[in-house]
């Protein structure tokens, strides 16, 4: 017989058959005696526990039961370590038969660029031949000349004119983006660290790992805003006295910038509070409002001419003592996720720091990919191949806006940067506008996305998820090639109509509480 615990208050649970009554107090005191244990209040508290919920209950929070009750886990010296957004989207997936050569489906859910050949783009040359000496171990801060080359590229683009200059010493060579944020939570204090939500679904659990970290929600006054203004931000981080804040700019999800005059007073904020702020940088590549004209438009093609790129290096008085830190790599600006070569820029104690963290965490990035990535942090490189990543990924968002918005699905937010749509199925008919349900449907349509609930960043998981502000929301990702994207389209479409001409299918979708 197939139970279900549900908690309906601050110390009650239910417990239900599948096909039979409530259980009643009794029999839990039986249970109890027996040694079951009942999930945890902070998962299941007030959950609304339909179908699509509770799978997302049992991998989310490693039940061992597919009924929702969790039973003595087999390895009680590990923890459950919760999954992102994208795993779990993705194992979803694979229990429909996705794999990546599948040419059905349409995987709208990979947080990466597509890495081919973009028109227009230099070529790159990935051919290595790599001497007995060069399989030795590179540096924990990363090989010398790649860090140089780090430097050269933020000061061309963001310190002309400026005394202050980063140097090899303001950088340090990582072996990807989380093994930057994981090295810099572990090289922090007991410190208070701000967030934002929505935001990097990564952020949940690397804010969770260390318990001299204090994650703080910093809240929007207005659930949909999708930005905060400088002045909201001083009020909510420095006049608290918040240690340190991380965030991504351009945000994931949503694709929007905070830029000009309103970054400038954010790292103007971190200077005179003393608030570090963690420069999540991975997509400053992704602009598709620059003024410069593009090459193939008749702009001039020279080092005169760059596309519209951000960061905040631009605003920091001093590299040395201004507490910016700030992580980029060529995972998607480069378009080389496999390589997992990506850094981080900050003044030089910091990076000290972070190099003794990465001497126990991971050991450095991968000597001979670094030595590749030489070539592609030349700045004639850089300027071309950002011109024709821009030129590329804006026709794909402005056919992928124009498709889902004839579909039903809003979008409050059109993306500035990025490769992201933060979709809003509000209009959808229900139970379809709820971002787990949706993912449920679109898997058995040969689709995949990440749902909203991923990027309502939850550190000690004690938010109901029934109650989250992105619930009715989902990622698409136009990073893959345009042809997955025509194919996601056709697969949304026909998947949203047939939802609209049976409604009878939500009914596969029941309410576990209201079971009796």
């Amino acid at each position: 017989m197939a139970r279900r615990a549900v908690f309906t208050g601050d110390d009650e649970v239910n417990i239900y058959n599948t096909d039979g009554p409530l259980i009643d107090e009794n029999e839990i005191d039986e249970e109890k005696e027996k040694g079951v244990t009942f999930a945890s209040k902070n998962a299941v508290k007030h959950e609304a526990m339909n179908e699509a919920h509770s799978v997302y209950l049992q991998y989310h929070r490693h039940f061992t039961e597919t009924d929702g009750v969790q039973k003595k886990p087999e390895f009680p010296m590990f923890h459950r370590v919760a999954k992102t957004g994208v795993i779990y989207a993705t194992s979803r997936a694979r229990a429909f038969g996705f794999h990546y050569d599948h040419p059905e489906w349409a995987n709208m859910g990979q947080g990466a660029p597509e890495t081919g050949p973009l028109e227009g783009a230099p070529s790159r040359n990935f051919s290595l031949n790599i001497p007995d000496d060069e399989l030795e171990y590179a540096p924990v801060a990363g090989l010398q000349e790649l860090r140089e080359k780090v430097a050269d590229y933020y000061n061309h683009l963001y310190r002309e004119g400026k005394e202050s200059k980063y140097t090899a010493n303001n950088v340090c060579i990582v072996p990807g983006g989380r093994a930057g944020i994981t090295r810099t939570m572990a090289a922090l204090g007991n410190t208070q660290v701000g967030y934002f939500c929505p935001d990097y679904t990564a952020y949940e659990q690397a804010l969770g790992l260390f318990l001299r970290i204090n994650p703080n929600a910093l809240l929007h006054r207005d659930v949909n805003e999708a930005l905060m203004s400088p002045e909201e931000f001083e009020f909510q981080a420095g006049r608290s006295g918040m240690g340190t804040v991380l965030l991504s700019n351009p945000a994931n999800p949503t694709g929007q910038s905070i830029e000009g005059k309103n970054l400038e007073e954010y790292v103007r904020i971190a200077r005179d509070h003393e608030t570090c702020i963690i420069m999540d940088e991975f997509y400053s590549h992704y602009y598709y409002d620059g003024t410069n004209v593009d090459p193939a438009d008749g702009g001039a093609d020279d080092n005169s001419n760059w596309p519209k790129t951000v960061s905040s290096a631009a605003y920091v008085d001093d590299v040395n003592s201004d507490p910016i830190v700030i992580i980029n790599g060529l995972t998607k600006n480069w378009r080389c996720p496999g390589f997992r070569v990506c850094w981080i820029v900050a003044p030089e104690p910091i990076v000290e720091m972070l190099a003794a963290a990465g001497s126990f965490l991971d050991g450095g990035a991968n000597a001979p990919l670094q030595k590749l990535s030489l070539p592609l942090m030349e700045l004639d490189f850089i300027r071309k191949d950002t011109w024709a990543l821009q030129r590329a990924f804006k026709t794909k968002r402005d056919y992928f806006l124009k498709e889902i918005r004839r579909l039903g699905i809003k979008v409050l937010h059109e993306p500035v940067s990025t490769f992201y749509v933060w979709a809003d199925l509000s209009d959808l008919p229900p139970p379809l506008n709820d971002c787990l349900v949706f993912l449920e449907e679109c898997v058995k349509n040969k689709i995949i996305c990440v749902p909203g609930v991923f990027f309502d960043v939850n550190p000690r998981g004690n938010r109901n998820i029934s109650k989250s502000t992105c619930l009715n929301r989902v990622r698409f990702s136009y990073g893959p090639p345009m042809r997955n994207l025509i194919n996601g389209v056709k697969n949304l479409e026909g998947m949203i109509n047939a939802w609209k001409t049976n409604p009878q299918r939500a009914t596969i979708y029941m309410r576990s509480d209201s079971l009796s």
